[in-house]
């Protein structure tokens, strides 16, 4: 799927239904606060959170104190949901519109996250334009937390094709530059009780690795 036709999915996708019917929907993202916690991430280092339309993660950041955080979705109708959800709160959270196969940062990140963008991009051309991006965008010492869907989760959602992934399958996507540190598993429920498998995996550059198990 090249960007135009993936942008005007996500408008739909983000338009045609409140945020708390979203197959992806989560009140509280207990799963990547922790692998968060987990990177030592700071209330002041810089976030980056990737696909995060409307996802409520950023209200719980903001709930701790995290001052530099930075969404971004290729959906304005996903950006701007979390907008009105926040509302003077939202002063507070840099909103980057953009697709990250083609994103450049234009500064560092100590966190970069991601729930379930990954399983979208299909072509492996795409998949390296955003390990790209993700290496660019991460400072020296950053690490990033992804989640994708696990190696028994769905083979569709929200009318696409989906990849999964278990842990070696997605280190092997990201490539020799990163290694993982902790990986975790989840039984996601939709809103309309239906299950989804995912895996949850931290990675960080391979020198930060190798300080970290000494």
């Amino acid at each position: 799927m090249n960007e135009i036709a993936r942008k005007a999915h996500w408008e739909r996708a983000w338009s045609q239904k409140d945020e708390t019917e979203t197959s992806w929907f989560q009140t509280a993202p207990e799963l990547s606060l922790e692998l968060i916690a987990a990177a030592g991430a700071r209330p002041d280092d810089p976030f980056i959170d990737v696909g995060g339309g409307a996802s409520r993660l950023v209200d719980h950041l903001l709930d701790r104190g995290f001052s530099d955080l930075t969404v971004l979705d290729i959906s304005a109708a996903g950006l701007q949901r979390a907008r009105r959800r926040l509302g003077a709160r939202a002063a507070r959270v840099h909103w980057i519109e953009a697709d990250v196969t083609t994103f450049r940062p234009q500064r560092d990140y100590r966190v970069w996250h991601d729930r379930a963008v990954f399983h979208f991009l299909l072509d492996a051309a795409e998949r390296a334009r955003y390990v790209a991006a993700m290496d660019a965008a991460l400072a020296s010492d950053g690490q990033a937390v992804i989640a994708t869907f696990g190696p028994d989760g769905p083979l569709r959602c929200s009318g696409l094709d989906t990849l999964r992934y278990g842990a070696a399958d997605l280190a092997a996507a990201l490539g020799s530059r990163w290694r993982l540190l902790e990986e975790r598993a989840e039984a996601h429920r939709t809103p309309t009780d239906r299950e989804q498998r995912f895996g949850y995996y931290r990675f960080a550059r391979a020198a930060v690795r190798a300080a970290e198990t000494g």
